[in-house]
């Protein structure tokens, strides 16, 4: 399938973002796709609900795994804890097609991106600008989102 317009300029957008920007996407992405998979089930259309709900894990899961350890350790634990849980409500709410744990996924997801966006925020007030990462992390975030994000998948 050839590449649309939107496609290309997400993809530009996602490759030079910072990892600031790219993990704000991805939140946005996750959001997104709860709403999507939400609006499914409401609808009963489960297989668009499904493929919505299944990308929206797809992203979780990179949230988790682009955690640095190194970094802040009892932080990234905590919020990789996290992160699995709003995965399993997800995996919940894909198999027993139920919008509870939905609406459940989505507050914590939308809690967790207003938080990022204040971290941002005050870097960009302190001017300290982005913090640098493992550029294998950023490289497998950004491949996620442009495969997660993408409006021709």
């Amino acid at each position: 399938m050839a590449p649309t317009p939107a496609d290309s300029y997400l993809r530009t957008k996602i490759l030079t973002a910072n990892p600031e920007e790219l993990r704000m996407m991805l939140y946005d992405g996750a959001i997104r796709f709860c709403r999507q998979g939400r609006q499914g089930l409401d609808n009963s259309d489960f297989e668009a609900s499904y493929h919505a709900l299944m990308r929206a894990q797809k992203i979780v899961l990179e949230l988790s795994t682009s955690l640095d350890h190194n970094v802040a350790p009892e932080l990234c634990e905590r919020l990789s804890a996290l992160y699995i849980y709003i995965y399993r409500l997800l995996v919940e709410a894909n198999l027993q097609r139920q919008t509870k744990p939905i609406d459940e996924a989505l507050k914590l997801l939308e809690y967790e991106k207003e938080t990022w966006q204040l971290l941002m925020d005050r870097l960009a007030t302190e001017g300290r600008g982005s913090v640098t990462r493992e550029n294998a992390a950023v490289q497998g975030a950004q491949q996620t989102a442009i495969s997660s994000l993408s409006t021709s998948a």
